[in-house]
């Protein structure tokens, strides 16, 4: 064992598992990809997706049965390739559109798969079950046979049309016999299956028995008899007229329990036989009724909502019995149906019923929930073969089991080869373990996590056990184990991580002082040497970080060594940030790989500091302090201060020319048509703001060099706005130019398309009788497509803020309270926006010499224009009783009252809402359905407050009714 209070003591702390020979297996966790793959003569199994073993007990037991399994193969492809002739193309997975073609494929690959259980997955998603609500299978059953059959209604082929009522249906007759006149009545139904009470029964001919035994009606329960015209006492009982091929006999073990008011399993013996006789049950004797058991469904547990389906089948082809479970399926010895432990049940009493002894060919259950005879025949067996199309699916599925195998193989080789690597390397690295020095300090426990192959090692963390100062606390030595520093450079090499414990921190400290003495010295002469002004702030930090040095033991050093780091304002530590980025003495390299033409970013250290630096960096650019700057920076320098002074000279010519574009004063309006002229020129908004920006700010913008109109047109080059809505809503987004200004724009700027309004009026006649159209003319399709769309967007959101405002007293709520949309046309508006940093002004748009870059403009696209051209103040001012929430379109009114009553603690149904005056009660309705759009107000009135709103959640929740397979595939038909 390990004496851990001896640092020096590196005896069993795990070495032994790597001194000895070691087994391949222990290299790798993957299990053989054999185990995976079909055995000879064997089913394929069924993945349990979670709850969904019910399923796989049916589908394992139609699947062995021959006439159905024919029928499905005979359903023809709906596949387009398939029918075209020309295959599904390898790059292109398949995917079934029907139930029978789900089938189809299940059936296919529970036949000729070469893996050992599939994944149903596809079929279960195409029903629409939770794969984790387990459900009732006898309903299951008979949905679905309902379903198969309803869906195989529409076949041409009449041997695929009639399967499920060839194999399954059988005809019973309710008859009624009235005492009086003997008349007899008779109702004839179809059965899919027998539903077979248990309770008081030992033996299936009893359950039979009963099922067909007579009633009588009498008293309140009288016929009413056709014959005498009035009530009379009548029997009534259940005829059997004709019997299916397969007949599926219901144990009726799930029942309701009024008392409880739930359903509870009944766990009776019942005991069945091998061959059941059911002539003496038939209305005619003289037909063959012989039935031999072919699959017996079991259901393991105690209760009704919970427990696990498996299923007994017997193989029609070779006479054996296997047993279903999933993923695991076993054969029984001798051709015998073994029960086994299906019959262990979990029940805690010890007044359990004993099982009854059965005789030869006999058998009892009492977790048996379905019987399935099949009718006794003498001939041979079918022998079903999978059609082309589903066997060419079946090889594609076991090529990728193969692709598989092959992967998991040269995996499990690799880890065996990078096992034996370890293996050696561990030898070696714990010979050479024992400290010599110089010697690192490591944690104890990230040693034996590193001679434990089952957990990865982790990088080294030993921060735990320093002190205040960054060192290694004498306390933690029994933790620590002080090994190589052969050996702790290969860990911190491999895996990482710090802080490291040796004595190269301490060589560092006293270099530190060394060389900040060196820079307090004035370097003559042409002996010194360039270095970033950044790199020598951070050149410690970036030494320590070359040891293995964390970020947080970085920050840790400089706090406690330098002073106290946190009293650094923010720029600084921002800048350091950036500096720690580059490696030492990269901030004075420019991108030409040149030294840098800024001296003010540069200083110039001794020859001896330089080489003292030169240890810990010993691949850091060298410049000397006669080193000359790089050329290409200052030729682009000098363009840099011409390209400036260009821009100043035009910025200066265009606000001299378009001085009413500059000043919204002087720009004309279309609510109040100016008289001197009868045409006006139209740009969009956003263009006049990027040039306004442009002429104020010249050095720091670029240039505006076309009018991109297109924005404001319609995929068909027709105008998006009318006029009226140009003197309103849409004034936001265009700017009017007077026809003297607009000669002129178009000798400045490259112009892609020209708008134009124009006014029409007879001589003399009064100004409001005036016509006016646009050049080119609306397009109302699209106008009227905007408008939808817009109005789409309202009722469309997700994650979008709303306010509710809580009323006192009936106080109304403060003006204040709307939301606030500002449009930027202002000059306060836009001298705000231009004092943002550069880069963050509009950074979707972009003008260059070369041309406006357009917009493809569709009714999106114009919506997204809109947003970007516009600057508008989304921010709402809330006032007191206030609160914002996060709410999406497709929220009902419902949810939103349980987030209110989170906020405001106002149970649901003490809250009146109210929006723009309409109150909003229909708790089913969606909020974009009621109106209620991105920054709405909502007025909130509770009408009495709950003292105790912790309990509130569980006022809120219902006990809700058991919905079965409602919402399911199999309720669509």
């Amino acid at each position: 064992r390990n004496c851990r209070g001896n640092p020096n003591c590196l005896v069993g702390i795990g070495e032994h598992v790597w001194l000895g020979e070691i087994d391949e297996n222990s290299f790798h966790n993957i299990d053989d990809p054999n185990c995976e793959r079909r055995k000879k003569n064997a089913f394929v199994g069924l993945t349990n997706l979670g709850a969904t073993c019910y399923v796989n007990t049916f589908l394992q037991m139609w699947f062995l049965n021959l006439e159905l399994r024919q029928a499905l193969y005979l359903c023809p492809s709906t596949c387009s390739e398939y029918v075209a002739g020309e295959g599904i193309p390898k790059d292109k997975d398949y995917e079934p559109q029907t139930i029978c073609e789900h089938l189809q494929y299940l059936f296919a690959l529970l036949q000729n798969s070469k893996r050992r259980y599939i994944d149903p997955s596809g079929f279960v998603k195409a029903l629409g079950l939770d794969t984790g609500q387990q459900q009732d299978a006898q309903e299951f059953s008979k949905l679905f046979m309902s379903l198969l059959e309803d869906t195989l209604s529409k076949q041409k082929n009449p041997d695929v049309r009639n399967i499920v009522q060839k194999q399954f249906c059988g005809e019973y007759a309710y008859v009624t016999v009235c005492n009086q006149c003997g008349r007899e009545s008779k109702l004839v139904s179809k059965f899919y299956e027998l539903e077979l009470n248990i309770q008081g029964h030992k033996q299936l001919t009893d359950c039979i028995t009963e099922f067909l035994k007579e009633e009588k009606l009498e008293g309140d329960n009288r016929y009413f008899c056709e014959t005498c015209q009035s009530k009379q006492n009548a029997t009534r009982k259940i005829r059997l007229l004709s019997l299916p091929c397969t007949l599926n006999l219901q144990l009726m073990r799930f029942v309701f329990d009024r008392q409880t008011g739930h359903k509870k399993k009944l766990n009776t013996y019942i005991g069945f036989s091998e061959l059941l006789d059911m002539e003496p049950f038939m209305e005619q004797k003289n037909g063959v009724y012989v039935y031999e058991l072919s699959a017996v469904l079991i259901h393991r547990g105690v209760s009704a909502y919970s427990g696990h389906y498996i299923a007994h089948v017997k193989d029609p082809q070779t006479g054996e019995w296997y047993k279903f479970n999933d993923e695991d399926i076993e054969k029984m010895e001798g051709k015998k149906l073994q029960l086994g432990i299906e019959e262990d049940l979990a029940e805690p009493s010890k007044s359990q019923t004993r099982k009854p002894k059965c005789g030869k060919g006999t058998h009892c259950s009492r977790n048996a929930y379905m019987l399935v005879y099949r009718l006794q025949t003498r001939e041979k067996s079918l022998t079903i073969e999978v059609p082309a199309f589903l066997q060419e699916l079946v090889e594609r599925d076991n090529c990728k089991f193969e692709e598989w195998c092959n992967e998991m193989a040269e995996m499990r080789k690799q880890s065996v080869a990078r096992g034996k690597i370890k293996h050696e390397e561990v030898k070696e690295l714990y010979k050479r373990l024992p400290a010599e020095a110089p010697y690192d300090f490591i944690s104890l426990e990230w040693l034996q996590k590193w001679l434990d192959e089952s957990t990865p090692p982790k990088p080294i963390d030993n921060t735990a056990c320093l002190c205040s100062h960054g060192k290694l606390h004498p306390d933690k030595i029994s933790i620590m184990k002080r090994i190589s520093e052969y050996v702790a450079d290969f860990f911190y090499r491999r895996y990482g991580g710090g802080p490291r414990l040796n004595r190269l921190k301490n060589q560092l400290n006293e270099d530190y002082k060394t060389v900040t003495n060196l820079l307090k010295i004035t370097v003559k002469g042409n002996d010194g040497f360039w270095v970033g002004k950044a790199s020598l702030r951070s050149w410690r930090q970036l030494a320590l970080e070359q040891l293995n040095e964390q970020d947080e033991d970085t920050e840790h050093s400089n706090g406690k060594m330098n002073g106290n780091a946190q009293n650094k304002d923010e720029s600084n530590e921002e800048k350091r940030e950036e500096e720690e980025e580059l490696n030492f003495n990269e901030d004075i390299v420019c991108p030409h790989g040149d030294l840098c033409i800024s001296e003010n970013e540069r200083r110039v250290v001794s020859k001896e500091a330089w080489e003292k630096l030169k240890q810990y960096f010993p691949k850091a650019p060298e410049f000397p302090n006669n080193k000359e700057c790089c050329s290409q920076c200052k030729i682009l320098e000098r363009e840099g201060e011409e390209n400036e002074a260009l821009h100043k000279m035009m910025a200066s010519e265009q606000k001299t020319s378009l001085q009413n574009l500059f000043h919204d004063k002087c720009r004309p309006c279309l609510g109040s048509w100016p008289q001197e002229t009868d045409e006006l020129y139209i740009v969009s908004q956003f263009f006049v703001e990027e040039w306004r920006k442009f002429v104020r700010r010249p050095t720091r913008c670029s240039p505006v060099s076309s009018v991109g109109n297109s924005a404001l047109l319609c995929p068909h080059g027709g105008l998006m706005f009318t006029y009226a809505s140009m003197t309103k809503e849409d004034s936001k987004l265009i700017a009017l130019i007077w026809p003297s200004e607009w000669e002129r724009i178009q000798k400045l700027f490259v112009v892609d398309h020209v708008i134009k309004i124009t006014r029409t009026q007879a001589a003399g006649a009064d100004p409001e009788s005036a016509l006016y159209g646009s050049e080119p003319q609306l397009c109302p399709e699209c106008r009227e497509g905007l408008l939808c769309q817009q109005q789409r967007d309202l009722r469309e959101y997700t994650q979008a803020t709303i306010y509710i405002h809580k009323v006192v007293d009936n106080k109304k709520v403060m003006k204040d309270a709307a939301p606030e949309l500002n449009v930027s046309s202002s000059e306060a508006e836009e001298e705000r926006e231009e004092n943002k940093p550069e880069g963050e002004q509009d950074p979707d748009f972009n003008q260059t010499n070369g041309g406006a870059k357009r917009q493809k403009i569709s009714h999106q696209s114009y919506i997204t224009y809109q947003k970007q051209g516009i600057r508008r103040s989304t921010r709402h001012r809330k006032v007191r009783g206030e609160k914002a929430l996060l709410v999406s379109a497709n929220q009902t009114l419902k949810e939103l009252k349980i987030q209110i009553m989170h906020a405001f603690s106002v149970a649901p149904f003490d809250q009146n809402l109210s929006i723009d005056g309409k109150i909003l009660s229909d708790d089913t309705a969606t909020l974009g359905s009621l109106g209620v759009i991105p920054e709405s107000v909502i007025l909130l009135k509770a009408d009495e407050p709950i003292a105790d709103y912790a309990a509130m959640d569980d006022v809120m929740q219902v006990c809700m009714p058991e919905e079965g397979f409602k919402g399911t595939g199999l309720l669509g038909h």
